[in-house]
């Protein structure tokens, strides 16, 4: 019977681990961006620093030749990585922190929209990767930019019911910038379910009139404006005071928005 033949073990290579590079060369200054460092002898690396701070390893190549690491945070500019194995300490190898640009933005498209949201848009500008974007204060929905991030493309939120102009802040980890012009909601014009109520009375009764999008809106009877108009705040009721008429007389009510009008039928003085 033969005796197994025993491998002895590995003697530490008589020489320092050399550092021939690091892929990428740069990165953000958080850090947690993976990163590999390439050369010889790198074999059971105890410690890869950057500058002073250390990284995590996750993987390291049998042959030495690789290893990968989580580079740690650091301030922006270039630092000196040195790989450590029991042999020593490599020769340092430059990586670059490299500070975010603080994005810019020259318009967006399209610039108006229903109050209801749901509009698709595109902002130009650049820096704009790993955006987020907020319209009258309202988070939009990201989809994503172009690869050179110049372009963003987005979903409107829904927007005030009375409708109006409201600025478009776009935010990103280089900073923060606002939209020229902003973004303009359009009302939808008012509705009227039913008529005006009562349909009949004296100058000075007080109506009702129900419906939708009735923010901001003025009535009239015939011609003469009604007084002491409120809007419920979801606008879809209002109430006021019937104005001076001649009695048996019958007039045409409206109801006046930015948005548009709306017939809510007759009225006959009493």
């Amino acid at each position: 019977m033969s005796t197994p033949t025993i491998q002895p073990a590995l003697p530490a290579l008589p020489f320092a681990p050399v550092l021939l590079g690091v892929v990428p060369s740069s990165g953000p200054p958080a850090g947690g961006n993976t990163v590999q460092l390439v050369g010889l002898g790198l074999g059971g690396a105890t410690s890869v620093l950057f500058g002073t701070s250390t990284a995590t390893i996750v993987a390291q190549d049998p042959l030495g030749l690789t290893v990968t690491v989580l580079a740690p945070a650091h301030a922006a500019g270039a630092v000196q990585v040195t790989v450590t194995t029991p042999s020593g300490t490599s020769n340092p190898a430059s990586y670059v922190y490299v500070a975010p640009v603080p994005p810019t933005a020259a318009a967006i498209t399209p610039g108006s929209g229903p109050v209801a949201g749901g509009t698709s848009f595109l902002i130009a500008g650049s820096g704009l990767q790993g955006a987020s974007v907020t319209i009258g204060g309202n988070a939009a929905t990201v989809v994503g930019t172009d690869p050179s991030g110049s372009i963003l493309f987005g979903v409107t939120p829904a927007g005030p019911p009375a409708g109006g102009n409201v600025p478009v802040v776009v935010t990103t980890p280089g900073g923060t910038t606002t939209v020229p012009g902003g973004y303009t909601y359009l009302a939808a014009p008012p509705t009227v379910t039913g008529t005006v109520s009562p349909s009949s009375a004296a100058a000075g009764a007080s109506f009702t009139i129900v419906g939708t999008g009735l923010l901001g809106a003025t009535v009239l009877f015939g011609a003469a404006p009604a007084t002491g108009v409120v809007v419920n705040a979801g606008g879809t009721s209002l109430t006021g005071t019937v104005p001076p008429g001649t009695v048996g007389t019958t007039v045409q009510v409206s109801v006046q928005t930015p948005a548009g009008s709306a017939n809510a039928g007759s009225f006959t003085y009493l």
